[in-house]
C-alpha cells in the first residue's frame, strides 16, 4: 500500500538523481573542454590518453543516470496511481510529487538522444 512517506521518498529520490544527472551533464562538459585544451597545447600523449578516459568514464554515467531516473519516475508514477485508488491524493506532498513528474517528463522531452 502506498503511503505519503512513500511519496515523499520516490519525490525526493526523482530529484537527487536529476541534480546528479545535471551534474555528470556539467562534468562532461568540463572535461572535453580540458581535453581540447590539452590537445592544443600538445602535451604528453600518456596525459592526453588519461584525460581521455577520464572523459569517457564521466560520458559513461549519463547513460546510467538516466536509466536510474526512468526507474525512479516509474515508481513514483505508480505510487501516485496507488493514492489515486485510495482516495488519498491531495495535500502537499502530491502537488510536489506531481510537479516533480512533470519536470522530469519535460526533462526527458527536451534532452533525447
Amino acid at each position: 500500500m502506498a503511503t505519503i512517506r512513500n511519496l515523499k521518498i520516490k519525490t525526493s529520490s526523482c530529484k537527487r538523481i536529476v541534480k546528479e544527472l545535471h551534474s555528470y551533464e556539467k562534468e562532461v562538459e568540463r572535461e572535453a573542454a580540458k581535453t581540447a585544451d590539452m590537445k592544443e597545447k600538445g602535451v604528453d600523449p600518456y596525459d592526453l590518453k588519461q584525460q581521455e578516459n577520464v572523459l569517457a568514464e564521466s560520458r559513461m554515467m549519463i547513460p546510467d543516470c538516466r536509466k536510474r531516473l526512468e526507474s525512479s519516475l516509474a515508481d513514483l508514477k505508480g505510487i501516485l496511481a496507488e493514492l489515486e485508488e485510495a482516495k488519498q491524493k491531495e495535500g502537499p506532498e502530491v502537488t510536489e510529487a506531481e510537479s516533480t513528474v512533470a519536470d522530469v517528463e519535460k526533462l526527458f522531452e527536451t534532452s533525447e538522444p
